[in-house]
């Protein structure tokens, strides 16, 4: 039980690596408060954690309204108490070729991904008390340390969390929070899902045919699994942690190195 009674937000939290977060927060005893855009997600997930007897909590949230961030943030006080531990993990992808028309791509990747991450964090750092156990963990990827054609947005965003992470660390450190992001490679999810069909129509290549290019680059030559992620999320969230701040963590099977 390394994180008894800690309460924890996750961002994202219904869904592929949030969801494998949430659930692996609260075996350790955290109480949590999941937040989603999709009703899927923070209704029916959240009533069936809480079915299976853990202290969950679970209501709508948009980051990229303020507004919504407000209530989401005050609802959890309400339900839970002064908050311990932020997981920043929602996040959209998506190519956006820098000769396609519109911008509106770009736009919504930077406003969820990049900004929305920082206004959540402002608005929760309120609610985190100095030298009580404050964590905040942030979801870039590899993607965050190097480019890939096609995914200007995506990559910007990422880059951008890794900036984030490292000068907030700065920031609040004299306050005894830690700031750190995770990097993952490909993991087992429907948004790995949505670039591999990406890749694929564009390749004109199929989905099996992509699978098995990216995996043969991966050199434990597999995707990672969201539990995998959520183990290290455990870890930065714990205790034993506490001399971590301000680094971008890389589970990726040695897919990059950097």
């Amino acid at each position: 039980m390394r994180l008894k009674d800690k309460v924890a937000v996750v961002t994202g939290g219904g869904s592929g690596i949030g969801l494998a977060v949430s659930r692996a927060f609260l075996k350790e005893g955290a109480r949590v408060m999941i937040g989603s855009r999709n009703p899927d997600h923070y209704e029916n997930v959240g009533k069936k954690l809480k079915k299976e007897g853990f202290q969950i909590a679970s209501h709508f949230l948009d980051v990229t309204d303020s507004g919504s961030v407000e209530i989401f943030v005050k609802e959890t006080v309400k339900a839970f108490g002064p908050v311990n531990i932020l997981v920043n993990n929602a996040g959209v992808s998506g190519q956006n070729p820098i000769d396609r028309e519109g911008d509106d791509r770009w736009n919504a990747i930077l406003r969820t991904n990049l900004t929305g991450t920082y206004g959540v964090t402002k608005r929760v750092l309120k609610e985190m008390k100095d030298h009580a156990h404050g964590r905040i963990i942030n979801l870039s990827s590899v993607l965050g340390k190097f480019g890939v054609a096609g995914y200007t947005a995506y990559c910007a965003s990422k880059h951008g969390i890794i900036g984030f992470t490292r000068a907030l660390a700065l920031e609040v450190v004299s306050r005894g929070i830690t700031v750190n992001a995770i990097c993952p490679g490909w993991v087992e999810t429907a948004m790995a899902q949505q670039g591999l069909r990406e890749w694929a129509e564009a390749a004109q290549l199929s989905e099996e045919e992509v699978r098995r290019q990216a995996t043969s680059v991966i050199p434990s030559k597999r995707f990672t699994e969201a539990a995998e992620v959520a183990e290290l999320a455990v870890y930065l969230a714990s205790e034993p942690s506490q001399a971590m701040t301000g680094q971008a963590i890389n589970i990726c099977g040695g897919a990059t190195t950097a």
